[in-house]
């Protein structure tokens, strides 16, 4: 009987092992959105129309116990007519991964309103942008302070 070697070894696994477990520790971590890439976002879904404060409402707790369920509310003031109805909001986040967490589209029929849950992983502004069927942008914003184990975060 012939013995053939494979050339893997306990000790080439645990080097791989080590290896793998360094590159781990000196990754670069994910960057977060920031106000500037937010700002970038909104312009671009607002296509050069100036972004007004006014009409549209959030609702968010102030503080924030736990920062992976977080209830939020946006309502737009609008007649929902075919004339002057809401096209769409979209909520946006400063600190998370990703400015862009939530986007809604509507027609004109209904209340715009929308309720659901987002994660932020700390402190920060969420932003409520709601684009118009004859143009005009609106929003609003409100800080929320993430809590981690209610000691501050």
């Amino acid at each position: 009987m012939r013995t053939v070697k494979t050339g893997v070894t306990r000790r080439s696994v645990l080097a791989g092992i080590g290896a793998g477990a360094a590159a781990t520790l000196v990754a670069p971590k994910m960057a977060l959105a920031d106000k500037a890439a937010t700002d970038e976002a909104i312009a671009k879904l607002a296509g050069g129309a100036k972004v007004q404060e006014g009409k549209v409402k959030i609702q968010l707790p102030q503080i924030a116990e736990n920062g992976n369920t977080v209830p939020f509310t946006v309502s737009v003031d609008s007649p929902m007519t075919e004339a002057s109805h809401v096209k769409a909001i979209h909520v946006m986040a400063e600190g998370n991964p990703s400015p862009q967490v939530a986007s809604f589209t509507f027609t004109p029929t209904g209340k715009a309103t929308v309720s659901m849950r987002l994660r932020l992983g700390k402190t920060q502004d969420v932003r409520a942008i709601a684009l118009m069927s004859d143009g005009s942008v609106w929003e609003a914003k409100q800080e929320v302070k993430v809590t981690i184990g209610g000691c501050g975060g």
